[in-house]
């Protein structure tokens, strides 16, 4: 028989135990636990060590209870070895999307959540299911991830498909006001959102402290924000990540701006 392996990501242990041992009673679910999103990379490290990788992730869509909102995932930190801290639902389901794709992840809710439901699919997660659900549904929607099934109750399928369209428009609007930018701008923009300052900024490229403002302002002209945050929080729509502040190498082409 071949079993599916499980792990059942949730601070309240009461829960998680409960839902653990109903889950671990089908003769083809192998089940275990974890209490917080450090906790859980641990155990995903730890399987994919001994070659017996986890197949589905059930993940409390309000771990560390810390609250998640707007559509576009904010950067996602994942703790290093060793570290401890606090990892929400939905940073997990990005960190593991990206680090092990193969492991489908559905998210667990109390209450439906159109916003947060469509984030967490942005995010990768193959599913949000209520905690409420019956056994049986749940059993369903983790047989039916592992067939590349997306699964969300009926209820929010028009909620979803309305945030996630205007998340698209969102996002096109931002990658036209990105396009605009010169080169140099664009790597400003990077460097801000890896928040970096400004005499930081113009240490990495070699710019005088006066340059970089002068770029700065043109960004911000540009994309037609008025702070940095705003310039920032446009920039990851547009999917603009931060400059690569451990191994990029700056071309300086034998001019200062």
């Amino acid at each position: 028989m071949v079993r599916i392996r499980v792990l059942v990501v949730d601070d309240h242990r009461i829960f998680a135990e409960s839902l653990a041992a109903a889950l671990a009673a089908e003769p083809d679910v192998e089940v275990s636990a974890a209490g917080s999103g450090p906790a859980a990379l641990r155990c995903l490290e730890r399987a994919a060590a001994e070659s017996r990788r986890f197949d589905v992730m059930l993940i409390d869509a309000d771990l560390g209870s810390s609250s998640t909102s707007g559509l576009v995932a904010r950067p996602v930190h994942l703790p290093e070895p060793g570290e401890e801290g606090l990892v929400d639902g939905i940073s997990l389901v990005a960190g593991v999307r990206s680090g092990q794709p193969s492991v489908r992840t559905v998210v667990l809710a109390e209450k439906d959540d159109p916003r947060r439901a469509a984030l967490a699919l942005q995010a990768g997660a193959s599913g949000w299911v209520a905690k409420d659900c019956s056994l049986q549904r749940l059993l369903a929607v983790i047989r039916g991830v592992l067939r590349d099934e997306t699964h969300l109750p009926p209820a929010l399928l028009t909620g979803v498909l309305r945030e996630l369209t205007a998340a698209r428009k969102h996002r096109t609007e931002s990658e036209r006001l990105v396009e605009s930018l010169t080169p140099r701008e664009r790597e400003v923009l990077r460097c801000m959102v890896a928040g970096l300052g400004r005499k930081a900024v113009a240490e990495r490229l070699f710019l005088s402290p006066h340059t970089v403002r002068t770029h700065m302002q043109n960004v911000l002209g540009k994309l037609g924000v008025h702070s940095t945050l705003a310039a920032v929080a446009l920039a990851r729509r547009a999917g603009v990540g931060p400059a690569d502040l451990a191994g990029d190498v700056v071309e300086r082409g034998g001019q200062l701006a």
